[in-house]
């Protein structure tokens, strides 16, 4: 697997990552705790270095099961996990933001018990709180940096003004958004600051929560517990809409022999060589096939045909239920 430099932090990680969530929370019920970890496992001996999970995915279950999977292999990989949530001591689902920085302390030494280390490599907020300065944030994380309890800080779904205000404090490593072929609104603003500012760009849901993979159409069902059931890019009609965009990748990725999830993510690493997306799946397969994506090398023309050919297509839905999409780019 090649390596890749989030910016300029010197933070070095598997060009393509691992994103854990699925294995735990938000598409249906959560893998057999074994087989998750076999998972994490087998991505290790293939290679992968980079692994994200959140406090908030579970709730708290996701880092258990990360920190069990990756505490042989701890100084061989680089951990990400997130900040920013309000949970009751039951640990019921998360109940409203709260970055406060006496939060962010806490969460931080609880995450370090779940994740079996004494270091969180990348230590990221996981949605901008508009009752908390983000001076105050970066602060707090800065504090932590300085006790050795993390590395590296970043930020998910910031606007640009709130990375801008962020880095002033406290360098930020590498932020987290939505980004793919069938979502490239951080083309508009914030790739081109991340770049300003040597800050590395970690694409989550680059396979469009699977609808790229070809594997999806307007006849699936999810199951009920599976939080695209709620997302209006995945009502029947959207996706019946949306099948061009995947037809497309079909047509584009049989030309080159490969998959169109493969298509999917070789798109992504060729856009800067600072974008390291974080692909989840449960399945060994879909695994092997995500990792052979990084030995994917599209051309110049490759790329203008697929720039073309996305031209003709318009993506139907909105990419978030409203009460989600309102904590997105402050």
């Amino acid at each position: 697997m090649q390596k890749r430099k989030l910016g300029n932090s010197g933070l070095e990680v598997s060009a393509i990552g691992l994103g854990c969530m699925g294995l735990s929370f938000g598409y249906g019920p959560a893998v057999d705790r074994q087989v998750g970890i076999e998972l994490i496992r087998a991505a290790v001996e293939r290679g992968v270095t980079f692994f994200d999970t959140a406090e908030v995915y579970g709730p708290f279950t996701n880092e258990e099961l990360v920190g069990e999977a990756l505490a042989p292999v701890r100084d061989q990989v680089v951990i990400a996990t997130k900040f920013g949530f309000d949970h009751d001591t039951e640990g019921s689902p998360q109940r409203g933001l709260n970055s406060q920085p006496a939060n962010i302390k806490r969460v931080a030494e609880a995450s370090l018990k779940r994740l079996r280390t004494d270091v969180i490599d990348l230590f990221y907020q996981h949605r901008v709180d508009p009752e908390v300065p983000i001076e105050e944030v970066a602060g707090a994380v800065k504090d932590l940096i300085g006790e050795g309890k993390v590395r590296h800080f970043g930020l998910s779904e910031p606007g640009v003004g709130t990375i801008r205000r962020a880095h002033a404090v406290q360098p930020v490593a590498a932020v987290q958004s939505e980004y793919s072929l069938w979502w490239r609104e951080p083309e508009q603003e914030v790739l081109p600051t991340l770049e300003e500012f040597g800050i590395g760009f970690v694409p989550f849901s680059p396979l469009g929560k699977g609808f790229l993979t070809g594997a999806i159409s307007e006849s699936t069902t999810f199951d009920s517990n599976d939080f695209r059931n709620s997302v209006p890019r995945f009502s029947p009609e959207a996706r019946k809409a949306n099948q061009a965009l995947v037809d497309l990748l079909g047509t584009i990725a049989a030309s080159r022999k490969v998959t169109p999830a493969q298509i999917a993510l070789a798109w992504l690493l060729a856009q800067k060589p600072w974008i390291v997306p974080i692909p989840g799946t449960t399945k060994l397969h879909r695994l092997e096939e995500n990792i052979g994506a990084a030995d994917i090398e599209l051309t110049l023309d490759d790329l203008q045909k697929i720039e073309g050919a996305l031209a003709s297509v318009t993506v139907e839905g909105a990419r978030y239920p409203e009460h989600l999409q309102k904590l997105v780019g402050r």
